[in-house]
């Protein structure tokens, strides 16, 4: 086994350390003088790029969103939170005007099992744009608490 020996040297201060240059200025002087300064281009084509228009029917337009707002005023009767938050909602297709909405309910024996798809036709005609909706009540795939959005659990206490 060999000995290792230390060797302890007492200053009274450190020597300064040079503060390192900032990332632009390196690059700057790798790319030499004559190239004229650097912009910073990693966000460069993603600020100036516009949106592609949304079609107004299709998912994200302005139809589709105040078809979604009308549904987000009804509310389930037995559970205070919007059929939308809720989950009972499984899809709205817009084409040309006709709405057509799929949609479930908590339960098959729910008791606004007979009102509610009603209610939801009502509801999305009233939205300037549709002239006519079907309502879709399916129970497959069944509704579970999964279903439900962030909102809807924080305001029923299960977040």
């Amino acid at each position: 086994m060999t000995e290792r020996a230390f060797e302890i040297e007492e200053v009274s201060e450190a020597k300064p350390v040079a503060k390192a240059p900032p990332l632009r200025a390196l690059a700057e002087a790798e790319a030499g003088a004559d190239a004229g300064p650097r912009q910073p281009d990693y966000l460069d084509g993603f600020l100036k790029q516009k949106p592609e228009p949304v079609a107004p029917e299709a998912p994200g337009g302005d139809l589709h969103d105040e078809v979604i707002a009308a549904l987000r005023q009804i509310h389930d009767p037995e559970i205070p939170v919007n059929i939308y938050d809720l989950g009972l909602i499984y899809g709205v297709e817009i084409v040309g005007g006709h709405a057509t909405v799929t949609m479930t309910l908590t339960t098959p024996h729910c008791p606004v099992a007979e009102s509610m798809p009603g209610e939801v036709e009502i509801r999305v005609c009233a939205v300037p744009g549709i002239q006519s909706c079907d309502v879709a009540l399916v129970w497959d795939p069944p509704w579970d608490p999964g279903k439900m959005s962030d909102e809807a659990r924080l305001e029923m206490g299960m977040l």
